[in-house]
């Protein structure tokens, strides 16, 4: 007897268990509403309590190597340009590099153009007939890793006016803001998009024909659409200095569309439109399925057709042949969806911190897999919370099908979070480098509270899998099926809030400067006082005695020094005078006036020693000891 078979599609009872409703019941509705709000919230709350990260630019790995004029440096006659060495190439806009009067007022100089072919140096020529007085130099320029970078130094001609003119160096809290959010809901997009789209078409069998489903992957792909966009109208006034209103200047955008970013996210946008389009392919028709007939059928079949022996003339044996289009699905596909799921992560990681600094070859990778298994994780953590655990009107959530989507999501999970955690610990080296960066650096400090909310999802998710582990150990569900679901769900939402917070802290930390670049260990240093010094009456203490030198933060800009005077006995000896000077390993560069002043007996303080660029530098201190001796001490230390 021969089994006939039909076609009927997912969804009729007659074929699979009953799928979720489709309908959005409110109680979900209300769930997803929540999770934006917090996502939104989260998100400008980080950005908006954090001024050290909103108000300044984002100062990355591209740093000031040196400059010409040196900042403070006195001419006799004016410069015929201005030039600025960094460490890696920059990108220059119409306003990289502006000069600034006594009073103020911008001068007009030449356009900023790369010296000499090199990509990492800029000039701009200066006019001729600049009046004697203390010029500013202000610049401003976009690192490989997409950041801007600014400062401003100053020079005076003939001598130093009595004032200098103060520079704005940022654009203000709007722009960074919105750029932050715009990186926000991107990051949010792509993983509703990606770890939705697993979770609907891979791991749950009902997903493809459930709306809800679809409508949270498609959210996704819509929100990392705006995300991008925002991110790429808003790069341009951010990297020229504009305000917000400045987002639709033709000429702003089509500067950034030249940079590395802007073909990251012109590429970002094409590959959201390729993988909408596979997902609409493998969820937009439902998949046929065969189902063998009932039994009785067959048997009141027979009952009722004479039995009636085959021809063998014009029987032929039935072959199946899989159709191209179920090949593609089969295939090609998956495998588009698998690159492209790759190369968006690229977008990201070929134009943020992952593309400079130490072991590019390996942190763009290890940066892909960490966004990665963050989309898939979230994602589908997202989908299981509105798709499969949300009560559906007011059915007994003990009826609820947890099978087979809680445990396979359980598994991937798993594997998320042990790429998470190692590319995670790795990356964290390679971006703060030293514990004392940590708590204290903007970065570090980020970082730290990342942790902690990680921890806290760990803590949920362990919850949740013990769940699932109690499940495959007894075959079935527990006993009070009903209160364990209910918890599952509480851990759940939990899980999904804390993912949000983590979404809009990497939002935060990728516009941050890493604290390898950014921190320097203070300078704590102390030399012998020269044995020859004559010093004699009430400053005769200072033979055999030291000065101890506290140099923060020991970076190219201002810095405060620090100056004990300390006898052989450790008090404090007090000299009628200390003058100072910056001088660096250059001989090209002129040595720098730096005021001491005394801030108590013994205890000199040089509150606004500027220092030029980063290396090897020199305070030299001259000490007068008495009425007509003087000595001369030089305290070496690094700037980072």
């Amino acid at each position: 007897m021969t089994v006939r078979r039909r076609h009927v599609t997912r969804g009729t009872t007659a074929a699979v268990p009953a799928a979720v409703p489709c309908a959005m019941p409110p109680r979900a509705r209300l769930v997803a509403r929540l999770v934006a709000i917090v996502f939104l919230a989260a998100g400008g709350l980080v950005v908006g309590l954090l001024p050290g990260v909103a108000a300044r630019p984002a100062y990355a790995h591209a740093y000031l190597l040196e400059s010409t004029p040196v900042d403070g440096q006195v001419l006799a006659s004016p410069p015929a340009e201005v030039r600025l060495r960094f460490d890696e190439a920059v990108s220059l806009g119409r306003r990289s590099i502006q000069l600034l009067d006594p009073t103020g007022k911008e001068l007009a100089i030449g356009a900023a153009e790369y010296a000499d072919g090199k990509a990492d140096t800029a000039r701009a020529s200066l006019p001729r007939d600049l009046a004697e007085g203390t010029y500013v130099v202000s610049w401003r320029v976009t690192s490989v890793d997409s950041h801007v970078v600014s400062g401003a130094f100053s020079f005076s001609v003939g001598h130093p006016s009595a004032t200098a003119a103060l520079v704005e160096q940022d654009t203000g809290r709007v722009v960074p803001v919105v750029a932050a959010v715009g990186r926000a809901v991107a990051y949010l997009g792509v993983a509703l998009a990606l770890g939705g789209g697993v979770f609907v078409a891979g791991l749950w069998p009902g997903g493809r024909d459930d709306r809800r489903g679809r409508r949270v992957v498609w959210s996704g792909f819509a929100a990392l659409a705006a995300g991008t966009a925002v991110v790429l109208l808003a790069q341009g006034p951010y990297a020229d200095g504009r305000p917000l209103t400045a987002v639709f200047d033709p000429g702003l955008l089509g500067a950034t569309l030249s940079t590395r970013l802007g073909h990251a996210l012109l590429a970002r946008l094409v590959l959201v439109v390729v993988l909408g389009v596979v997902f609409l392919i493998v969820v937009g028709r439902p998949s046929p399925v065969t189902v063998p007939e009932p039994a009785d059928s067959e048997t009141a079949r027979a009952e009722t057709t004479p039995a009636v022996p085959p021809d063998p003339e014009t029987t032929r044996p039935v072959t199946t042949r899989a159709e191209p289009a179920g090949v593609a699905r089969r295939t090609v596909l998956p495998a588009v969806a698998v690159v492209g799921a790759i190369a968006i992560t690229l977008t990201w990681t070929l134009a943020d911190h992952a593309q400079s600094g130490a072991q590019i070859w390996l942190a763009v990778p290890a940066t892909s897999l960490h966004l990665l298994a963050m989309a898939l994780w979230l994602g589908g953590l997202v989908t299981l919370a509105v798709c499969v655990l949300a009560p559906a009107g007011r059915r007994d959530p003990a009826l609820l099908s947890l099978e087979p989507a809680l445990p396979r999501f359980s598994r991937l999970a798993l594997l998320c979070f042990t790429v998470i955690a190692v590319t995670g610990l790795y990356l964290s080296w390679r971006q703060v480098g030293t514990w004392g960066a940590l708590g204290a650096t903007g970065f570090g400090r980020l970082l730290l509270g990342k942790l902690a909310v990680v921890l806290g999802v760990l803590a949920l998710a362990s919850g949740a899998r013990r769940f699932v582990q109690r499940r495959d150990r007894a075959g079935r569900a527990p006993q009070d099926l009903g209160a364990a679901v209910r918890r599952l769900r509480r851990s759940v939402a939990g899980e999904v809030v804390l993912g949000v917070v983590v979404v809009s802290i990497t939002a935060v930390l990728v516009d941050t400067a890493p604290a390898r670049t950014s921190y320097a260990p203070p300078v704590d240093t102390t030399v012998p006082f020269p044995a020859a010094v004559n010093a004699s009456g009430p400053y005769g203490g200072l033979r055999g005695g030291s000065i101890q030198v506290k140099i923060e933060p020991a970076r190219p800009g201002g810095n405060t020094a620090d100056i004990y005077l300390t006898g052989r006995d450790g008090r404090l000896v007090p000299v009628p005078e200390i003058s100072g000077a910056l001088e660096s390993r250059d001989r090209a560069v002129p040595a720098l006036p730096v005021k001491v002043t005394a801030a108590e007996p013994g205890h000199y303080v040089a509150g606004s020693m500027s220092v030029p660029y980063p290396g090897e530098w020199a305070l030299r201190l001259d000490i007068r000891v008495s009425d007509f001796d003087e000595t001369r001490v030089r305290v070496p230390f690094t700037a980072h």
